[in-house]
């Protein structure tokens, strides 16, 4: 099988012919149809993640199909159709799993990270980690929402807004433009925040009825005009572009931060008091999690906008990702 690799930071990726292996117990091999780009790869390519080992295969938005078992696998079998997301996996064992919480595992595993990745046409997961692929969803649009989708999705329906509510959805990028699908599918009043004129036909295309030029005025107090937002999605990381949107929450609004600018957000305490209001992060989700973000999206004509590019091409479709160019998410075509 092909693989593309890791083997030393700053060096372009590496064409290998692998064999595969056979899965142990409790694990699946997977035969990989697609597998999307995310800017998160760069933690093994610019070998930034701790502890990372070298080397290593990418890729954690993988969708293929099911093509051995592990001793010990029950729930899966062979030509059954999955998708592994960043949640590679969990002990059950730890504080966090024993209420419940497998995505903060304390010794949790991350694919492509921890273990080889999507970036391959043959890969080894633990079956735990592999959410359901539902008929109907081609390979190449199911792999981002296995991310981006499932981080949007999963973030939006644990902020505490209801169908009605104003949902603001902050960035129209690979996040943002699958954040405004989603909160428009599950019934809320959607606006979306970006900056420029030339952005308001997409983002209504996209199902915004509402459209918040943060070039044009304060967004913030644009919100406030709408009736204040139950919950903004924070999709872009850009600390002060986020910090701005605070004063635009409702009566016990949520900030849900999806998308982490590196640098502090400033925000005032008397924006939040004032509103009974709170900031929260979210952390994508499990493979159950995967599976109900896949099935709503096929159910709701939820799809990803994708640039493909052959597994061979790896290197010219990171590269096409991080410039930010990528309209908007980069996918390898595998199988």
């Amino acid at each position: 099988m092909r693989a593309m690799v890791v083997r030393a930071a700053d060096q372009p990726f590496q064409l290998e012919q692998r064999e595969p292996r056979e899965p142990g117990a409790g694990e699946i091999r997977v035969r990989v149809h697609a597998c999307g780009v995310c800017h998160s790869d760069h933690f093994v390519k610019d070998a930034l993640w701790p502890g990372l080992a070298l080397p290593r295969v990418p890729g954690h938005e993988v969708a293929g199909v099911v093509d051995a078992v592990g001793p010990g696998v029950g729930h899966l079998a062979v030509g059954d159709r999955v998708g592994l997301g960043w949640h590679g996996g969990h002990d059950g064992t730890c504080p966090a799993c024993l209420r419940g919480k497998f995505i903060h595992c304390q010794s949790g595993a991350i694919t492509g990270i921890t273990h080889d990745g999507g970036y391959q046409e043959s890969m080894i997961a633990p079956a735990i980690a592999a959410a359901r692929v539902p008929a109907g969803l081609d390979w190449a649009e199911a792999a981002p929402l296995l991310c981006a989708g499932v981080t949007t999705f999963n973030a939006l329906r644990n902020a505490g807004a209801r169908p009605g509510d104003l949902v603001a959805i902050q960035g129209l990028g690979g996040l943002g433009h699958l954040g405004v699908q989603y909160a428009k599918a599950m019934g809320f009043r959607v606006a979306a925040v970006s900056r420029g004129a030339d952005k308001r036909e997409f983002a209504e295309q996209l199902g915004a009825q509402h459209y918040v030029d943060a070039a044009a005025a304060d967004p913030g107090a644009q919100l406030t005009e709408l009736g204040g937002a139950q919950v903004i999605l924070a999709t872009a990381p850009n600390a002060p572009a986020i910090s701005q949107l605070v004063p635009g929450l409702g009566i016990e609004g949520c900030l849900m931060i999806v998308g982490a600018p590196f640098e502090p957000l400033q925000i005032g305490a008397i924006d939040l008091i004032s509103r009974d209001a709170r900031v929260q992060g979210w952390s994508s989700g499990t493979a159950a999690d995967s599976t109900e973000a896949l099935e709503f999206a096929l159910r709701s004509g939820v799809r990803p906008m994708i640039e493909r590019f052959p597994l061979a091409d790896a290197q010219r479709g990171y590269d096409r990702m991080m410039s930010g160019a990528a309209r908007f998410r980069v996918v390898l075509d595998v199988a």
